[in-house]
């Protein structure tokens, strides 16, 4: 994967983890569009941490990852949202929901290829 194609990777699972704390956070905090003050926290520390992920080029989804990059309470609320917000984005955000089906089937550290 080139580093375009890694960055343009990036910043779609930003995208997509933006739009499911939106939902989140809109149906259990009510605040509409915008984020409450906990969740754009949460947002710039996931985005944060998917920039300096240590699997560069070669990164999973995050679900699939060995490698912990949140606190297990984080971690947890991320599981909370994520399968919260999973169903809906089918419907609100199709397009980003069917490229993270995709994305989650594909690499994994374990399975990836050898080069010789």
């Amino acid at each position: 994967m080139t580093d375009k194609a890694l960055t343009r990777r990036i910043d779609r699972e930003k995208r997509t983890f933006e739009c499911m704390l939106r939902i989140y956070c809109h149906a259990h905090h009510g605040t509409g569009q915008q984020l409450c003050s906990n969740c754009q926290q949460l947002l710039q520390n996931a985005c944060n941490r998917l920039t300096k992920c240590p699997f560069g080029s070669a990164k999973p989804t995050c679900g699939k990852c060995p490698h912990n990059c949140h606190a297990p309470t984080e971690r947890d609320l991320i599981r909370k949202i994520m399968s919260f917000a999973g169903p809906r984005m089918v419907w609100q955000h199709p397009l980003l929901a069917l490229l993270h089906l995709w994305d989650s089937r594909g690499y994994t550290p374990d399975n990836r290829k050898r080069s010789s």
